[in-house]
């Protein structure tokens, strides 16, 4: 019996790494011998650095960052055993950093995420996955390459400041300043939506008010990115404009398309690429994913997607596990999921569900129990 678990974390209660060890040990309790391979994944959202960190026995960076307000604070990403760094915007440039008095679109600058990669290209990193969610930002990454050594002029020659206020006098770009180092590296950018950089579905129009903005700010913000677009095909001669994707994270998208020749995916399909599931699956009795809460949403690009979608296409069965499966769930069946079950045994608040210790002893005797069921259906039509 080979099982294979590629399994997102139960965010707040249990990682990547911990749901693998106790899937593990229920296996074990019904098949003894069996091999039981642990990939941990996640779907280039939170915990992604810590997934692919300790998965692949690689170090966590600790280093001072600025956050969107130029306040120095601590923040840390990843460098796998493959020397990948792994970074998620959101520890130097994200929303949780602000208070929501402090959220101001037109200071706010993407120059700690920028920090974060300099760091890394300073430590010989050259390959980078970037998860881009939860930006308090809208600069299109100019903060982010003003770290880097870029600086941005006006029409006038003068150098310009941080934040969404300067992509509308943004004139010329001078890259000469560029790191040591930046021209040769490779960003893989998790990225889940396929925005356009402005418009009526880009940047400023369906991310920015829940960061502070209000309706005279967007209308802005929007122009602002419009004129910045122009700008960038005129000195870049790269068109961004109806680019998906260009517009997440406050148009940090298009700024890694237009600057570093970053490839926006999708966030699964880079993960379980550098994680090699398709080879770690080859083989394999059965794949188990999962992640804290399975519904309809699953689908979009979610990790217990990305997994049953390879493993189906090796005739693969996967069974998935959740802290709560909504009556939804039911459309992942379509898409590769051969069947789940929620890990909760009986009435518990969610305070208690997400306990590590309640959770964990859930979830290591319901996978005991679904192999038991396995093991007699192996006796019964054997």
């Amino acid at each position: 019996m080979k099982v294979v678990v590629a399994i997102d974390s139960f965010k707040g209660s249990l990682s990547s790494l911990e749901l693998g060890l106790l899937i593990e040990k229920g296996v074990k309790k019904v098949y003894k011998n069996a091999e039981v391979k642990k990939v941990p994944i996640a779907d280039g959202g939170e915990g992604t650095v810590e997934a692919l960190v300790e998965g692949t026995n690689g170090k966590f960076v600790d280093i001072k960052v600025h956050d969107p307000l130029m306040r120095v604070i601590d923040a840390r990403y990843g460098i796998m055993g493959n020397n990948v760094a792994v970074i998620e915007m959101a520890e130097a440039s994200g929303l949780p950093l602000l208070k929501p008095e402090e959220r101001d679109l037109r200071k706010a600058t993407t120059y700690g995420t920028g920090e974060l990669i300099k760091d890394a290209v300073e430590k010989g990193c050259r390959e980078f996955i970037i998860g881009i969610g939860g930006s308090a930002t809208n600069d299109a990454g100019l903060g982010m390459m003003q770290a880097l050594g870029y600086k941005f002029m006006d029409k006038d020659g003068e150098v310009l400041g941080y934040g969404g206020e300067i992509m509308e006098k943004v004139a010329e770009i001078d890259s000469r300043g560029a790191i040591e180092g930046l021209d040769k590296c490779k960003f893989n950018i998790a990225c889940d939506v396929d925005n356009p950089f402005y418009g009526p579905r880009g940047a400023a129009h369906v991310y920015s008010r829940q960061k502070g903005a209000d309706d005279e700010m967007v209308e802005y913000l929007d122009s602002s990115l419009q004129k910045l677009a122009l700008t960038l095909k005129e000195k870049t001669c790269k068109d961004i404009a109806e680019i998906p994707g260009a517009g997440a994270a406050g148009g940090l998208g298009g700024g890694f398309v237009a600057f570093l020749d970053g490839e926006l995916k999708p966030g699964i399909d880079i993960i379980l690429q550098e994680v090699g599931l398709a080879e770690s699956i080859e083989g394999a009795d059965f794949v188990i994913t999962g992640e804290g809460k399975i519904d309809f949403q699953s689908i979009m690009g979610k990790a217990p997607m990305g997994v049953s979608k390879l493993s189906r296409e090796k005739g693969i069965p996967v069974i998935a596990i959740a802290g709560c499966v909504a009556d939804d769930a039911g459309a992942m069946h379509d898409h590769g999921l051969d069947a789940f079950f929620s890990t909760i045994n009986y009435p518990v608040s969610l305070e208690d569900a997400m306990d590590k210790e309640r959770a964990g002893i859930f979830v290591e005797k319901n996978i005991e129990e679904i192999f038991r069921l396995v093991k007699i259906c192996e006796k019964k039509f054997s």
